[in-house]
């Protein structure tokens, strides 16, 4: 996937601007916010739970060579095959030159956001290999040639119109009248094509949400079954993860389960959630007979060290997106790249680097829902504050504002002229936009007035209320 998110103005002025998308998007962050608390109300412990998680990641980041080093060992003793990669160049080389080994002409994938990060279907697919999603919302945006608009809901943006739309142009072996106005024949649509391409598959490309450091394994989480496919049935498994997905223990990683099915989707735990520790061995009925981990830094040894450190604890629920309001706005496709919403807005720059994402960090009203349902207690709205400040002391986005603050600081030295213009231009507002109470338009609000109403102030200032309750006092 290219990395658009320089353009983020403009692909969120066009995601405004799309009814279709306001109304999944409105629906969608609305359902999994309400089923998250839901969940959570039923598990007093919570909060301990996080605190919990909190410490074991903070202890790996402390130990990550540690932690790292002993992943390593246990899987080789296990018989995986571990593959160290700097980027993502060298990890889409590695999963290429395993595939020519294997002479795969088909790999099937199960959802990875790492494979989004390093765009390896369109290396394969430009080295004559096939990758074929088959996570079902992956699989669709697939077809339809578009990128995932959320990290567990891919094809939010879409509804059943729209994939059946899809699937009679792609599936065209299959009868033209067929009945697709139900999300089960969408799905049982799926599965029959799909069904075939497990079969076929040489080998299995999945990621990892964690690798444990005691016993060698990773672990997948879906609730789709399709993964555990992906693992036991081609002769070859390929994992790809980044280096902070490893955790100490099989105990770590059951307290992480639990927090992340509740943050994510509001449930107890994923319909499926596999264990894979090495090949298939002799007597065993299913499973591959070779497994490789590729471990991908990508940037992330750069972030150890500085502000962004706790953007490493991620666990990739998407508890952020689906609380945030920017993200309900303009849903994933505006951001550009891989990662959306808050940690998206965190993340991108610090891994591509601020040129390419200047704009995210200011895609915020800080309103600090993101940071409160984090299960990982990950301080969003303080790592976007650091971005900010950087870009003002370098020249971004950020230092355009400086006329404005100098006109403000201007007033601000001067604290009664400072009431009497904020007074005066107060009252203009509230007696312009008396009658509706709210502002369609505003001569240089354009960006603020253009997807929604300003409203009307009522009442007085804050500084005048706070006068008169200080003449007040004995």
């Amino acid at each position: 996937m290219d990395a658009t998110s320089h353009r983020f103005r403009d692909n969120a002025r066009h995601a405004l601007a799309n009814g279709r998308l306001k109304e999944s998007l409105a629906s969608f962050t609305k359902t999994f916010p309400e089923k998250r608390q839901k969940v959570i109300d039923r598990l007093p412990e919570f909060d301990a739970l996080r605190d919990e998680g909190v410490r074991i990641k903070n202890h790996v980041l402390a130990n990550l060579d540690f932690y790292l080093e002993r992943f390593e060992a246990k899987a080789t003793a296990a018989g995986a095959q571990i593959h160290w990669c700097r980027d993502a160049a060298e990890a889409r080389e590695t999963v290429l030159s395993i595939c020519r080994a294997a002479g795969a002409r088909t790999v099937t994938k199960s959802k990875s956001m790492i494979g989004e990060e390093i765009a390896i279907n369109e290396f394969l697919e430009s080295n004559g290999v096939r990758p074929v999603e088959t996570d079902l919302g992956e699989y669709i945006i697939q077809v339809r040639g578009e990128s995932p608009s959320h990290i567990l809901v891919p094809a939010i943006h879409l509804k059943g119109p729209d994939i059946a739309q899809t699937f009679r142009e792609k599936h065209t072996a299959l009868p033209p009248g067929r009945a697709l106005d139900e999300p089960e024949a969408i799905l049982r649509e799926a599965r029959t094509v799909l069904r075939g391409e497990f079969l076929a598959a040489d080998v299995g490309l999945t990621g990892a949400n964690m690798l444990v450091a005691e016993t060698g394994s990773i672990v997948v989480v879906t609730n789709e079954g399709n993964a555990d496919l992906v693992m036991s049935l081609p002769k070859v498994h390929v994992a790809v993860a980044s280096l902070e997905k490893v955790v100490p223990t099989l105990e770590d990683a059951a307290t992480i389960l639990r927090l992340l099915a509740r943050s994510a989707t509001g449930q107890d735990i994923t319909a499926y959630t596999t264990f894979a520790t090495g090949p298939k061995r002799p007597g065993d009925p299913d499973g591959p007979d070779e497994f490789h981990i590729v471990l991908l830094d990508n940037g992330r040894t750069a972030m150890l060290g500085g502000e962004f450190r706790d953007m490493l604890r991620c666990i990739r629920c998407g508890a952020c997106l689906n609380h945030c309001p920017v993200y309900a706005g303009i849903g994933g496709h505006a951001y550009g790249w891989v990662y959306s919403g808050p940690m998206g807005s965190v993340l991108t720059p610090s891994l591509l680097g601020a040129h390419q994402a200047d704009d995210l960090p200011n895609a915020s009203t800080f309103c600090g829902k993101c940071e409160q349902v984090c299960p990982m207690r990950i301080p969003l709205p303080t790592m976007m504050r650091h971005l900010r400040e950087r870009q003002f002391t370098t020249g971004g986005p950020a230092a355009k504002g400086r006329g404005a603050l100098k006109v403000w600081a201007f007033f601000a030295r001067r604290p009664a002229l400072y009431r009497r213009a904020t007074a005066l231009a107060i009252g203009a507002l509230a007696f312009l936009g008396g009658g509706r109470g709210r502002f369609r338009r505003l001569p240089l609000t354009s960006a603020w007035t253009g997807p929604r109403d300003l409203p009307a102030p009522q009442g007085r200032t804050f500084q005048a209320l706070w006068a008169e309750r200080r003449r007040r006092k004995p």
